[in-house]
């Protein structure tokens, strides 16, 4: 039975792509690999210990990868040849310009369809150690599986991936510069570490915030230093569950978030654990770029970055729908802040963008395919501004 697998067009395929041999930002070349270089680790998870410490150290990462496999991934990850069709990229729901999101309250995938959930922004997923919104898979190469060979997101399979790039000359010639033992054919295991490679790669640690964390008081504005100490204080608690400096704790929480009109209530990890005590439970997001994600929430429930805060001001437990009995977690409270409070929040929320280091988009692909086709996007972080335009 022959392997369907997605028919590139015979028009003449770029040739001639050279794969980087320099490291990308934020991480220097040592012995032939990237190794990541920060400010933040001079400092152990000790230092700057409490609620929204300054200078807390980072998690462990992911780097160690060369160049070319980090750049190969970064065709890769453009690159819709990797979808059953030859129409969805990894970026399509992962837009560089829209912090690695797509302003889409849940996702679409293959042929249009909508998904389940809110496509989560991709900056600094090589420090993290849960991935998609339920937490189920524990790296970064688990996680790929699920998009690549989902009906519903990219509707690949194993066998259709492997025919297809071992199929495109441009893509052969690639691997086997990236990868010693590729000379012969591309594996998954190549594709899945080229990808890895890539998404570890973006680094977003330079932003206002991060200067002001090193000394430089000037980066802040007062309001926004006001909605910082906020942001820090025991009565908001925000900085216990988003602690720095990735702003977040990668732990599941269970918050009692509603699902959008006509969406039946989602169980997030209560699924996929096992576990009863995290139904409704959801992974902790990171808020680095988050003025630039619009909408929020696992199901885009949230328009504005005002109104996600605010949902965590109203009571403890009050939209949990009725049937369901959550076990929330203990940080989810009734702060009680006031509306000035909200707004200096949000104005220190919008200190967490950094878009220094965002990776050039190829204008070419190794496959002779399009880049995914960019769409506007217009919204602001404390108003409900949200526009899509083809």
């Amino acid at each position: 039975m022959a392997v369907a697998h997605v028919s590139v067009s015979a028009e003449p395929k770029p040739a001639g792509i050279t794969l980087s041999a320099q490291c990308p930002a934020s991480f220097q070349l040592v012995k032939g690999v990237c190794r990541l270089r920060n400010q933040y680790l001079q400092f152990s998870s000790l230092q700057g210990a409490g609620v929204g410490g300054l200078r807390t150290g980072l998690p462990k990462f992911r780097d160690g990868f060369t160049p070319k496999q980090i750049d190969l991934g970064r065709y890769l990850f453009f690159d819709p040849v990797l979808s059953g069709d030859g129409t969805q990229s990894c970026a399509s729901c992962h837009q560089p310009d829209k912090g690695f999101s797509d302003g889409l309250a849940r996702s679409r995938g293959i042929k249009g369809q909508t998904l389940k959930r809110n496509a989560p922004s991709l900056w600094n997923v090589g420090f993290q150690s849960k991935f998609f919104w339920d937490g189920r898979a524990h790296t970064l190469e688990e996680q790929m599986l699920g998009p690549l060979y989902d009906a519903h997101e990219m509707g690949n399979t194993r066998a259709g991936l492997l025919a297809t790039m071992n199929a495109l000359p441009e893509y052969r010639r690639l691997f086997a510069s990236a990868y010693p033992d590729a000379k012969t054919a591309i594996r998954l295991d190549h594709i899945y570490t080229a990808l890895s490679a890539f998404e570890s790669s973006l680094v977003s640690l330079n932003s206002r915030y991060d200067l002001y964390a090193q000394g430089i008081h000037d980066a802040l504005t007062p309001a926004e230093i006001e909605g910082m100490n906020v942001f820090r204080s025991f009565v908001a608690r925000c900085a216990e569950c988003h602690t720095p400096p990735l702003f977040t704790n990668q732990q599941i929480a269970v918050l009692g978030t509603p699902e959008p009109k006509g969406l039946a209530f989602d169980p997030g990890a209560g699924t996929t654990s096992g576990e009863p005590t995290l139904r409704g439970g959801f992974k902790v997001p990171s808020l680095r770029n988050v003025a630039l994600t619009a909408p929020y929430n696992h199901s885009g429930r949230f328009s504005s970055l005002r109104d996600a805060t605010e949902f965590y001001n109203l009571g403890r437990g009050h939209a949990v729908p009725k049937g369901e009995k959550l076990t929330l977690h203990w940080h989810i409270w009734e702060p009680k802040l006031s509306a000035r409070e909200i707004d200096r929040l949000v104005d220190f929320l919008g200190t967490l963008t950094d878009e220094s280091f965002k990776p050039e988009t190829p204008r070419v692909l190794p496959s002779g395919l399009a880049p995914p086709a960019k769409k506007s996007i217009t919204h602001t972080a404390s108003n409900t501004t949200h526009r899509e335009t083809p």
